[in-house]
């Protein structure tokens, strides 16, 4: 477990990512991460848009479902 301080930066609280955080996420500066609230009421870095997953695994089920009707289209 890693601990971070929020501190005041401006008008934000802000708070900063070590290194050994940043590789823990496999993410660096200028990565985009996403804040995903857990079902136990914690926050969850991700750094894929959980999203966008949902709606592409969606998009892909339905094209698999179609495949023959959208390679007619094509």
């Amino acid at each position: 477990m890693i601990e971070v301080k929020i501190r005041k930066v401006g008008n934000s609280s802000v708070v900063t990512l070590s290194s050994e955080m940043l590789a823990m996420l496999d993410a660096k500066e200028g990565d985009s991460l996403f804040a995903v609230r857990s079902d136990d009421g914690g926050l969850k870095l991700v750094t894929e848009n959980p999203e966008l997953q949902a709606a592409l695994a969606a998009a892909e089920t339905v094209m698999d479902e179609n495949r023959d009707l959208l390679q007619g289209l094509a």
